[in-house]
């Protein structure tokens, strides 16, 4: 092999780092011991010819490793799975004195001992586990070879060369990019660390190149699609190139735990040039507003082409992205969104909202923020590192939050852990559980300085976990797989288990609330359209046979989805008496007026009610979000539906707004069916049409999507999809 290139640092003799799937270093041709006598022609020793690697997305390398669907010209195997590779000499091989064998390389500076050099013998028979190299077939000038790669073999793009013994040395063929080897993990093999047992499983979480985010509010889900596209042209490169961006080591990307933790640290350029820049503000200059994105394909070519952060993404933009990567390089994954997620800045398991003595919210006290929602991933994988039990689906998340080991990344922390307190294992787990698992509690700041708790709500946070289902675009709840049922005793061990491992809850909220008032109030929301009024109905409930007079505010506020608020746009205040044992309703009237100017990303708009008892003194507090009800794009498609044929699409939008939407981009986006695209309409009249169409060719058969997004000044996050079904061409 060639040779290292030795660099000392202060006394000692190191290696420098192998850190690049890019970078090259060929090995020499010829690598001979001493002269080679007079008379002897190193031509007369076998020589290659040619290499055959069956590389098409029909040859059955493509087709047994589940990697025909890749765009991409090159081999891509699977680890851990044989392979066949078939090399022409220049005259028939005789296995009694000719010496010949397959060598892969990666990386600038490859060694044996860091598995970045692997030279493959030709053996009797393959053994399980272990690279090796059997003939199983020759005939004239050729043999054919079955392959076998080590299930935990590094995963990149190896550079493959033929050496041959000759009594003076080696001689290898040259360095040829038609033979290079892309290999990644192999969820079908039991050996690999991110094998997955059931079938229609790895068809969902590791090929289906479509999914569906879910967003909105716990009351009011919404879907989107989102094309992955991990199979699209260059994005194999581009996620290979996040790992090269890292500096992430090549010896340690076999190992899906540390590939996963690099790339949550790699999808956002907060500290490390990352993929995506984040933007929560509402002000998107110079890039793309969250919500316009169709998918990770122009995200993530972008990326590599401009070696710059793309502009802008938020949680459910990450996880997209980061489930790109993910499945593109073999890791089973999969977006969950949890309803009332908690950003606990110190893992206190507490939610803090400090209200005024008159109940309402006091902004500055509150830092805490629970948000609607929040998406993250889940990648599938043993960990060895852990006790017995906890691998399986480990918590990833690319959002920046907070910081973990000098970087703005999470997990991979077992969902198992989590769910039994058990957050002293690695890594981060005590942030998810949190996130999961937090208190709400309501605290009186009282004008003396005194904090008297009026109420926790155990049960608003990780009110609700979900992913898309295996095979369908439906809702899967996995909330049971974070956290026991409110009130179970499983429930309180694991918070107690939790809390021995370094949680801490700062009040022992259980000891301190007040007795329960006698007076309930809850309130509903109208579902309300954009551009529409609409009223929230309060309701009060007296149990007792006492009257009481209640004084009551209603804070309607503009939220980012983060639950930190922008706007208030909405204050009413009203009195009620309540006679004995009954119970009264009162409306508020809320115009489109009064919210429409200060619309934000996801036209979210959040309603805080309290309400005291004049006679009593009591607190009710409660609080409740809505999402605005957004017109949708319309996709229409004319033509034939197959392999090849010219298809038209046609998008179509309406304008539902009394005013005229400026700037207007709308997107469109299909894998195997067209590029993602875009189109730019300077403005769309109040009540007016606007049609695009597109001519495209689908490439890919099968049950396929098309995804369009819209985006405007003043108004974002319209979406519209179809499904179609792609015929196959008719064999002739």
């Amino acid at each position: 092999m060639s040779e290292t290139p030795r660099t000392t640092f202060g006394g000692r003799r190191a290696v420098p780092p192998n850190n690049s799937n890019a970078k090259e270093n060929d090995p020499p041709t010829m690598e001979l011991q001493g002269l080679v006598p007079r008379g002897v022609n190193l031509q007369d020793y076998l020589h290659v010819q040619n290499v055959n690697l069956f590389k098409e997305r029909w040859d059955s390398n493509k087709l047994d490793h589940h990697t025909d669907k890749y765009d991409n010209n090159k081999l891509i195997v699977r680890r851990g799975q044989s392979f066949y590779v078939q090399i022409d000499f220049n005259r028939p091989y005789d296995p009694r004195k000719d010496l010949f064998r397959v060598e892969y390389v990666i990386g600038r500076y490859p060694q044996k001992n860091k598995g970045t050099y692997i030279p493959v013998p030709v053996v009797s028979e393959l053994q399980s586990g272990k690279w090796g190299a059997k003939v199983i077939m020759r005939e004239n000038r050729s043999v054919r070879l079955s392959i076998q790669s080590s299930p935990e073999c590094i995963v990149g793009k190896f550079r493959m060369y033929i050496a041959v013994w000759t009594p003076y040395g080696i001689i290898r063929t040259s360095r040829d990019t038609e033979t290079d080897t892309y290999i990644l993990f192999n969820p079908w093999c039991e050996e690999d660390a991110v094998y997955l047992e059931d079938d229609r499983e790895r068809e969902e979480y590791v090929l289906n190149d479509i999914g569906v985010i879910f967003y909105g509010d716990v009351n009011n889900i919404k879907t989107r699609s989102w094309s992955y596209g991990q199979f699209e042209d260059g994005i194999l490169d581009a996620c290979l190139y996040m790992m090269d961006r890292a500096q992430m080591d090549l010896s340690g990307r076999g190992n899906p735990i540390k590939v996963s933790r690099v790339g949550s640290a790699m999808v956002n350029s907060k500290d490390d040039e990352g993929v995506l820049v984040g933007s929560w503000d509402n002000i998107y200059a110079y890039g793309v507003p969250p919500s316009a994105w169709t998918g990770s394909i122009d995200i993530l070519l972008e990326y590599q082409s401009s070696q710059n952060p793309v502009r802008y993404g938020q949680c459910w933009v990450f996880a997209g992205v980061f489930n790109t990567f993910l499945r593109c390089l073999g890791i089973p994954a999969r977006v969950v969104t949890n309803y009332f997620s908690a950003h606990d800045n110190d893992a206190n398991l507490q939610m803090d909202i400090f209200l005024e003595e008159d109940g309402n919210v006091n902004s500055k006290l509150t830092k805490d923020s629970v948000w609607n929602y929040h998406c993250w991933n889940e990648a599938w994988m043993t960990r060895p590192d852990l006790p017995v039990g906890f691998g399986g689906w480990q918590a990833v998340d690319s959002t920046p939050q907070e910081n973990s080991d000098g970087m703005y990344r999470c997990g991979p922390a077992s969902v198992q852990a989590i769910k039994h307190g058990h957050v002293c294992f690695q890594f981060d787990a005590p942030f998810v559980f949190a996130e999961v698992n937090s208190d709400l509690v309501y605290i009186t700041a009282k004008k003396d300085g005194t904090h008297v708790v009026e109420a926790v709500d155990t049960t608003h946070i990780g009110k609700l976990i979900v992913t898309k289902q295996v095979g369908g675009d439906g809702m899967k709840d996995i909330t049971d797989t974070y956290k026991f049922q409110e009130g179970q005793k499983e429930e309180r061990l694991a918070l107690e288990t939790a809390l021995m491992y370094g949680v801490k809850k700062p009040v022992n909220t259980e000891d301190i609330v007040k007795s329960r008032s006698n007076v309930d109030m809850d309130f509903e929301v109208e579902n309300a359209v954009l551009g529409k009024d609409f009223r929230l109905t309060i309701t009060f409930q007296n149990n007792s046979p006492s009257t009481y007079t209640i004084s009551a505010y209603v804070s309607g506020n503009i939220i980012f989805y983060t639950g930190v608020s922008k706007e208030e746009f909405k204050k009413e205040t009203f009195d009620v008496t309540l006679e004995p044992l009954s119970f009264k309703k009162k409306e508020v009237l809320v115009r489109a007026g009064e919210y429409m100017g200060q619309l934000l990303e996801q036209a979210t708009l959040h309603f805080f009610v309290t309400a005291r008892v004049n006679d009593t003194g009591d607190i009710l507090a409660k609080q409740k979000s809505t999402v605005l009800m957004i017109p949708k794009i319309i996709i229409k498609v004319r033509g034939a539906k197959m392999v090849g044929s010219d298809m038209v699409v046609t998008v179509e939008f309406t304008n539902p707004l009394s005013e005229t939407l400026q700037n207007v981009w709308i997107r469109l986006d299909g894998p195997g069916l067209i590029k993602p695209t875009r189109k730019m309409f300077r403005e769309i009249r109040p009540n007016s049409t606007v049609q695009w169409e597109e001519v495209c060719r689908p490439w890919v058969s099968g049950p396929r999507k098309l995804i369009a997004s819209m985006t405007s000044d003043s108004l974002r996050h319209v979406y519209g999809e179809l499904n179609l079904q792609i015929e196959r061409q008719p064999s002739v």
